[in-house]
């Protein structure tokens, strides 16, 4: 029962710190654009790189 007596109280000060973190997440924005990041990884704007024609009818020289 000592034990208890330790645990709950650490227990709710976590869960405070952990409500506290979250409400200032919160309010600082972190929450705001949840598919932003999502969308951006689609949308792709980079040119492809253009292929470079290859004579494979010649062996290789390596081998």
């Amino acid at each position: 029962m000592d034990v208890l007596e330790f645990l709950i109280p650490l227990a709710l000060l976590l869960g405070g710190i952990g409500l506290v973190f979250f409400v200032w997440s919160i309010k600082t924005g972190q929450y705001d654009d949840l598919d932003g990041a999502a969308h951006r990884i689609l949308i792709d704007d980079d040119v492809p790189p253009q292929s470079t024609k290859r004579d494979d009818s010649s062996p290789d020289r390596g081998e």
